[in-house]
């Protein structure tokens, strides 16, 4: 029998007051030692995150509830999404790399240099439609050997974030004035970008426009951490940003106000939108990995194969 624990939805604003779902969030696995990175695959209908310190990634299968091992030695993996074309895309923290998972089993390199140094500690991924891949690349995982193995910093200390085009090999730094970047998340249009700064005081959420050449602008503060510090983000399709924090997953209104909040029994990492539907959301948070239904939705995110979506992205851009 899988265990729960209360799921309670904390009102701030009245936009929060019919965001909510079930009573309780079932949890799924427990005993890892710092869960993260969450990815849900449609096809297969199973979920995978990553147990940092333990170097493992571990899956969820949503038919029969088992939990396994998905791959033993993971690089002390961190971040994991899944890409378009349904192949998972993982930061490998300890090897400094940034890894596409292939449909056969095997293991693509992505990137692991910039100008001829390595990377640091890649964190958390996503992929825009047009197949580039962004991530974040603070130095957890070198600055210690509890969740890495410990080096040095080769960008004089700097911790950026990066943009991939593994069309053609193109990675370019896209912002480079942030203490520790972490989570990251695109707008359901796929024109601004949010980014986690975990370390500031206090620990906010940047959000920049996205270029038609892929370069970004702006980069205000978009919302800052009430309790304890940001990590993990994503957006559902209201527009709203819904952020792990210590004492659960804050949701911020488009405009940036704190609305509400699910509270949770363990200090959330990252979390993300699953199932048919999007409302499926799946938390990691400290030692374990939490479900729960809805009743709001993941961001529907373009479709590169998808006319209607290419014409609603030319046209949010003119």
């Amino acid at each position: 029998m899988v265990a729960t624990v209360p799921a309670q939805f904390h009102l701030l604003d009245e936009r929060f007051r019919y965001l909510d779902g079930d009573f309780v969030a079932e949890r799924l696995h427990t005993g890892a030692r710092k869960t993260e990175g969450p990815a849900y695959f449609p096809a297969g209908r199973y979920l995978v995150w990553s147990d940092i310190p333990n170097d493992r990634l571990l899956r969820w299968d949503e038919v029969t509830g088992a939990v396994g091992v998905f791959r033993y030695a993971s690089g002390y993996a961190n971040g994991n999404t899944v890409d378009r074309q349904g192949r998972l895309v993982t930061c490998e923290q300890g090897n400094r790399r940034v890894t596409r998972t292939e449909h056969d089993g095997t293991i693509t390199v992505l990137a692991d240099r910039y100008e001829g140094r390595r990377l640091n500690s890649p964190n958390d991924v996503v992929v825009r439609a047009d197949g580039t891949i962004w991530f974040t690349d603070p130095s957890y995982g070198i600055d210690s050997d509890y969740e890495g193995n410990r080096g040095d910093n080769e960008f004089d200390g700097g911790c950026y974030v990066f943009r991939l085009d593994p069309a053609i090999g193109d990675l370019r730094v896209v912002a480079d004035d942030f203490c520790r970047p972490n989570g990251l998340a695109f707008s359901g249009d796929e024109q601004q970008l949010y980014v986690v700064d975990t370390r500031q005081e206090p620990s906010h959420i940047r959000v920049f426009d996205v270029t038609a050449d892929g370069t970004l602008t702006g980069g205000k503060v978009f919302a800052e951490c009430d309790f304890g510090r940001f990590d993990g983000i994503r957006v559902d399709d209201a527009g709203r940003l819904w952020a792990a924090a210590w004492d659960g997953v804050h949701c911020f209104d488009p405009d940036g106000t704190l609305i509400g909040k699910l509270l949770l029994p363990e200090p959330v990492a990252n979390l993300t939108f699953g199932g048919p539907k999007r409302n499926h959301l799946f938390i990691t948070a400290g030692n374990s990995v939490y479900a729960l239904r809805v009743t709001f939705n993941g961001a529907r995110y373009p479709d590169p194969t998808n006319k209607d979506d290419a014409r609603d992205r030319s046209a949010s851009r003119s």
